[in-house]
């Protein structure tokens, strides 16, 4: 992931070296030459992934020209994606976008580590059936599930693609209702490491209203009584530690929000926007419908792989989308923009 913009690109060498010197470890060298297993965890992927979304930005910027605050009306990102917004408008700086990623999805793996049920995320396919009537029978379905199954609405993507969150067992369940009710049609797990987006990463929204100074730190652990011989090497490592909260900037555009769907420029907003975002749907086709209301018909997505310039695609195929995943695509983009 990246690996050729670093070897392309003094910009994108300059964005991977600062994000290994606010990390403290060299990410990029798990992203480029590491075992793939430990980068896609949580806590891994998820500063690669702002890393390689924003070093593309860089390079955009200059080898093509591109302004986000001349050529954009609004930033919008999925999920993870609303830091690299908020990097890419101002509205936050990278070293404190990649803390911030990091304690999320360490916060969010401690979880996982901690349950004993197995978890689960499933998109659907929807069978011809609204979102908000789907939401009423999801609604109706998760009282009538056993104590302690969770599934819940975790991404609106698309009016035909949904994704559910929670207990792999609850997630089940809900799946075949809605397929019996012929409101679903195909499923198909996804595979992550965390059930994200539900009420089951709460936990995770405390530590990161922590962070932002919305909540107050939980006090030091007493030391351990365990002699140093009997100590455990399994024992889960602390949660990385921000010792300041983060500044926030206005914007030079509008960041939409993944939580509401509409556009925030008030710098006080983002940290419990981001707060509510980790247990909350994501809602992304509500938020590109925005966009089409006011008139944006032209999209620019930038970051790994294809899945959102997809969706865009197949939902809105009369729009131009243009999609910046690696070194050809910034060549195509140059020549678009230079013929």
């Amino acid at each position: 992931m990246g690996k050729d913009l670093h070897a392309t690109f003094p910009v994108a060498r300059s964005v991977f070296e600062e994000v290994d010197d606010t990390l403290q470890f060299k990410l990029s060298t798990l992203m480029f030459e590491g075992n793939q297993d430990e980068l896609t965890l949580t806590q891994n992927a998820q500063p690669a992934i702002l890393a390689t979304s924003i070093a593309l930005l860089r390079v955009l910027q200059t080898e093509c020209g591109f302004n986000i605050g001349q050529n954009g009306a609004y930033a919008l990102g999925h999920s993870l994606g609303e830091y690299t917004a908020l990097v890419a408008t101002g509205a936050l700086s990278l070293s404190d976008a990649v803390s911030l990623v990091r304690l999320r999805g360490s916060a969010m793996q401690d979880i996982v580590n901690k349950r004993d049920q197995r978890t689960a995320m499933t998109a659907l396919v929807l069978h011809g059936t609204s979102i908000a009537s789907l939401k009423k029978h999801l609604d109706s379905i998760q009282p009538q599930l056993p104590p302690h199954e969770v599934a819940e609405l975790a991404n609106i993507n698309s009016s035909r693609q949904v994704v559910l969150s929670g207990t792999r067992h609850g997630v089940g369940l809900a799946v075949q209702e809605l397929q019996a009710r012929r409101l679903a049609a195909r499923a198909i797990d996804l595979p992550v490491s965390a059930p994200f987006h539900c009420s089951l990463m709460q936990p995770a929204a405390t530590v990161m209203a922590q962070a932002f100074g919305l909540a107050p730190k939980p006090s030091p652990s007493p030391p351990s009584s365990t002699s140093p011989s009997s100590t455990s090497s399994s024992a889960p490592s602390p949660l990385p530690v921000l010792p300041v909260p983060p500044l926030f900037h206005t914007p030079i555009i509008p960041v939409i929000s993944n939580v509401t769907a509409r556009p925030v420029v008030d710098p006080q907003q983002f940290p419990q926007l981001l707060v509510d975002q980790v247990t909350r749907s994501v809602q992304w086709a509500p938020s590109v419908e925005y966009c089409q209301t006011s008139g944006i018909l032209d999209f620019i997505a930038f970051g790994p792989g294809k899945v959102l310039a997809n969706l865009l695609k197949r939902e809105h195929p009369e729009d131009k989308i243009k999609n910046v995943t690696n070194v050809t695509d910034i060549r195509d983009f140059r020549n678009d923009i230079n013929p």
